[in-house]
């Protein structure tokens, strides 16, 4: 993806927690014919692997052979940057609306799994990694074994081995202090949450300096 220094993010531990807060993101393969094949998935991405698993009925799968180039996107928080909030808008008025974002692109290489072990391995580790947090948690081992068996026989996994990660915070880094301050004070206003999300990233940053 397209990455100006200032807006490169290379922290391997924050890209890794970035993911982990996300939790889903899109794979992406080249499909049969022109246009490419995408999924939204819950991932859990564990050294230099991704994991995660396919609906059988999704014919995604099917296009992804052992060592498929591919590409699991993850966005966080996003919105839209109004040119009114900038300081230097009173001053010069050279200003311009733009959008800011963060993501993180892990590509490798893809290969499907319908060895029901490795599926209840993929299906045990994202339900733990979703329900640590939870006072009540639930386990795999709560369902009777005979529906977990059925509903096993229903999904497909997917394990991508990441050969590269790409890290992007557009976070107004390339304005002034002044600038950013007003984003973040404009963005606080808003009702949305991931308008609120975004100003909490740039306050963040404005504050370590």
């Amino acid at each position: 993806m397209y990455t100006p220094t200032f807006n490169r993010a290379d922290d391997q531990a924050e890209l890794r927690t970035f993911v982990a807060r996300a939790r889903a993101g899109w794979l992406v393969t080249n499909g049969k014919d022109a246009a490419p094949s995408a999924t939204y998935l819950p991932v859990l991405w564990r050294d230099d692997r991704v994991i995660a698993h396919f609906a059988k009925a999704n014919s995604h799968w099917r296009e992804i052979s052992p060592d498929t180039p591919a590409l699991v996107i993850i966005t966080g928080p996003e919105a839209y940057v109004s040119p009114s909030w900038y300081a230097a808008k009173a001053e010069h008025g050279k200003v311009v609306p733009t959008w800011n974002y963060s993501a993180v692109h892990l590509a490798g290489l893809a290969r499907v799994h319908e060895d029901t072990e490795w599926l209840r391995m993929a299906v045990e580790e994202l339900t733990n990694e979703h329900e640590q947090s939870r006072e009540e948690r639930w386990d795999v081992t709560d369902a009777p074994s005979s529906y977990i068996d059925g509903q096993l026989r229903g999904i497909v996994g997917v394990e991508l081995t990441v050969t590269r990660v790409e890290g992007k915070a557009k976070l107004s880094q390339n304005r002034s202090r002044a600038d950013r301050e007003g984003v973040v004070a404009g963005l606080r206003e808003s009702g949305r949450a991931e308008e609120q999300g975004v100003a909490e990233q740039m306050a963040s940053r404005l504050e370590e300096g």
